[in-house]
């Protein structure tokens, strides 16, 4: 196995899907398994890349729309909001050892 077969994957991975849009223009999107960076493109096509940190600023349309204790993550560049993989277990736990 050559190592373009070992980091390529089987399958084109699809992008995280568009959910939403809030009143104000932000995208809301739903995380694809494991995704750490956002995968957004600007008018140019350039990938954002941003980190994907959790935001815990939710404004009342959020809330309104996801609840309170949503889950949210943003991007830090673009914006872009993001809600949990269905997949994954949730990250809001705490740490037990």
């Amino acid at each position: 196995m050559t190592e373009t077969e070992y980091v390529s994957p089987a399958q084109p991975v699809p992008g995280a899907r568009i959910v939403a849009t809030l009143s104000d223009g932000t995208k809301v999107k739903v995380r694809i398994p494991r995704m750490r960076a956002c995968d957004g493109k600007n008018a140019k096509g350039k990938l954002c890349a941003g980190h994907l940190k959790r935001w815990f600023e939710l404004s009342p349309e959020i809330e309104q729309r996801f609840g309170k204790q949503a889950e949210i993550y943003r991007c830090e560049h673009c914006r872009t909001l993001y809600l949990p993989n269905p997949e994954e277990t949730p990250r809001t736990g705490t740490l037990s050892w």
